[in-house]
């Protein structure tokens, strides 16, 4: 890559909390270097003050810009913050726009970005599930093609970018969730109360997440998924705790469906209790991308209930296991990873995605040779990793 001039103006956009997680290292790099930014919340995920929360626990600046565009359709909600981020584009005219990973406000801010001819920078570009049925991976395909920067997690992400022909530059730069997870651990252990609130000791309880809209928009589907994490809590005696996604809520009143006993569901967390509870979990079962990153580098097995998933390196390494849906399933995938020792590699980098990303956008010149060898530690393991 060659070197370029310092951006005058960038513009973050996000809108849902992963991406509040995973943008705070990039964030706290412009800070360092004074690389001027405007940072743009959408709304997506409609908790205000949730997010206010998390904020304040990263230690980041508010938001310039809120749309508050919550909740909608796909096609709505994805209009709205066209129009909201357009307008703050054409007020603002910075050289890029970052976005992060796969959602709709990943893809608005993509879209209005590149519909100006403003540069669109892609945080953990790449990724593939190849199930066209998720929306999130239309959103993944649809940026990484129109993006000018491609910041990939690993080299197998920046392979399928290059089968796929993409015309932006790509640079592996390791994953920024390892950055905030390394930044971030220690404050949760010392800080977080999570463990004494809920009476919950580590390694004796389970940790659950539902909510993508290909499990919790059929019920069939929903139960099955509780069905069958319920019946490895009663075989195994581990109760699961199940910090509840708002839209999963409003499916299981929808749809009139019951938690097993078993499962005990509770108010969404903030960042420093979730990562507390990550960490010290048994066992995650979950249908999130990013809960399968987070737990690959803290050293907690995972149990994904999807049929497919974009982090298959968390598989490869043996800290991950698809099970699907099927609650015979579920139970084998939850007794097979139960106890499994964290010994495994952690393949999303060394904690420096945030200074590569920034080095890739200002005049300092970037080894994109060295930056992929760099990133993917052959030596460190989860269990090290957090001593």
């Amino acid at each position: 890559m060659t070197a370029r001039e310092t951006p005058e103006s960038i513009v973050v956009v996000l809108g849902t909390r992963p991406e509040i997680i995973k943008f705070a290292p990039v964030i706290r790099e412009c800070l360092a270097r004074d690389v001027p930014f405007t940072l743009v919340h959408t709304g997506q995920h409609y908790s205000r003050e949730l997010d206010r929360v998390f904020f304040e626990q990263l230690d980041l600046p508010a938001p310039d810009v809120h749309l508050d565009v919550g909740s909608d359709s796909h096609g709505r909600q994805t209009a709205a913050m066209l129009e909201g981020i357009e307008d703050v584009l054409v007020d603002v005219e910075p050289d890029v726009v970052l976005v992060q990973g796969d959602t709709n406000s990943t893809l608005a801010g993509a879209l209005a970005a590149a519909k100006l001819n403003v540069d669109v920078g892609h945080v953990e570009a790449g990724l593939r599930s190849f199930d066209r049925e998720m929306p999130e991976e239309t959103n993944r395909v649809v940026v990484d093609h129109v993006a000018e920067y491609l910041f990939t997690p690993t080299e197998e992400t920046r392979l399928y970018l290059e089968r796929e022909g993409v015309a932006g530059q790509v640079v592996v730069t390791g994953n920024t969730v390892v950055d905030a997870v390394y930044q971030y651990a220690d404050v949760a252990a010392e800080k977080s109360t999570v463990l004494d609130d809920l009476e919950l000791s580590p390694g004796e309880f389970c940790l659950l997440t539902a909510h993508r809209a290909e499990n919790v928009d059929h019920p069939d589907r929903f139960r099955s998924l509780l069905a069958g994490v319920a019946q490895f809590a009663d075989l195994t005696g581990h109760e699961v705790v199940y910090p509840i996604h708002p839209r999963a809520q409003s499916r299981l009143d929808e749809f009139g469906v019951d938690v097993p006993d078993e499962i005990r569901v509770i108010d969404p967390l903030d960042f420093l209790d979730f990562l507390r509870l990550e960490s010290t979990a048994a066992l995650a079962f979950t249908d999130s991308g990013g809960v399968q990153e987070e737990c690959c580098i803290l050293g907690t097995p995972c149990v994904t209930l999807r049929y497919t998933t974009e982090r298959p390196e968390t598989v490869y390494v043996g800290a991950n296991c698809l099970a699907g849906l099927d609650p015979a399933d579920v139970v084998a995938a939850g007794s097979l990873m139960l106890g499994k020792q964290p010994d495994w590699t952690i393949p999303f980098g060394d904690g420096r995605a945030a200074e590569r990303i920034l080095d890739a956008l200002t005049e300092v010149e970037t080894d994109t040779d060295t930056a992929a060898a760099t990133v993917t530690p052959t030596e460190t393991t989860a269990t090290e990793t957090l001593q």
